[in-house]
């Protein structure tokens, strides 16, 4: 299949890399090809055991940090001891997430669990180290978005889904607030004069963990559902490829989404991907940003 590959990446030496759920899947993907460019790559990952392992699969000039997004004290800490010992951060691969089936879960600070790690963490995270990365030479921040936000909407009313809790909506709306996230933060960045770059990925339907782990407690009907959906999944290296193009193609242009290009954007090469009408619309990202602030008590641009 011809497009953009791994081969085209640049070298990276003389880059340092953040890769959040760097320890499998498109994480260790992505932090791999990252290391295999010449990039200094930080695993940032809550299990540092099965980090430990991904540097020593990965070799070159990696470092394994601990980091939970779903919880802003280690998201703060993690924050502060990087950016003691890193001056400059060149790129942010806010790649990290999960996906439930079952009773409704927070994290540590009272956050719908969804919405908590894969958005409002790396909220944090990104606002917490963006004077490190503007500091380095054309940085870039990339969020890793899902075709499932196309069809999820934000009610600012139940943010946290106490009133209506669906596992899978509940996933879908974390995955659009990612997204509104990435757009928001290309409007401000650019308005503040900022050298950062956000730009946004999506991985169509890939061959990763998460699916089945978010049914191996529902038994053998549930192993079989997971089982059945890789078959009809791409290859984690090929999914790895929009966010390592947005992390790495010098032609990248701040606020650009790119996703599969094959069929309803669920496989194939690389190209631009469609955001929804939601995702792009600046009242909702107004309004959004606002209540990020309040929630996580990190203000930015």
């Amino acid at each position: 299949m011809a497009g953009w590959t791994a081969d085209r990446i640049p070298d990276q030496h003389g880059r340092t890399a953040v890769v959040t759920g760097a320890n499998s899947g498109l994480g260790l993907v992505t932090a791999d090809e990252l290391a295999r460019h010449g990039a200094r790559v930080v695993l940032a990952v809550r299990d540092t055991a099965a980090g430990e392992e991904a540097a020593r699969r990965i070799g070159g000039d990696v470092e394994v940090r601990e980091l939970d997004l779903a919880s802003l004290d280690s998201v703060r800490s993690f924050a502060a001891k990087l950016a003691a010992d890193h001056p400059a951060i060149d790129l942010l691969v806010n790649n990290a997430g999960l996906v439930l089936l079952g009773p409704r879960r927070t994290s540590a600070d009272g956050f719908e669990l969804h919405i908590g790690t894969n958005m409002l963490g790396h909220f944090a995270l990104t606002g917490l180290l963006l004077d490190r990365l503007a500091a380095a030479r054309e940085p870039r921040v990339v969020s890793l978005s899902s075709i499932t936000h196309k069809n999820a909407h934000l009610d600012f009313d139940d943010l946290m889904s106490e009133r209506d809790y669906r596992a899978a909506s509940a996933y879908g709306r974390s995955k659009l607030a990612t997204t509104v996230f990435g757009i928001e933060l290309d409007r401000r960045l650019r308005a503040a004069g900022s050298p950062v770059v956000s730009v946004l990925a999506h991985p169509g339907l890939t061959r990763t963990n998460l699916t089945p782990r978010a049914w191996e407690h529902r038994g053998r009907i549930g192993r079989l559902i997971a089982r059945g959906g890789l078959l009809v999944t791409q290859p984690v290296e090929r999914g790895a490829l929009p966010q390592l193009r947005a992390a790495t193609d010098p032609g990248v242009r701040g606020g650009q989404f790119f996703g599969p290009s094959g069929f309803f954007e669920t496989r194939g090469r690389v190209t631009e991907a469609r955001l929804s009408r939601e995702a792009s619309d600046p009242a909702v990202g107004e309004r959004l940003w606002t209540a990020a602030e309040e929630l996580t008590g990190v203000s930015y641009l």
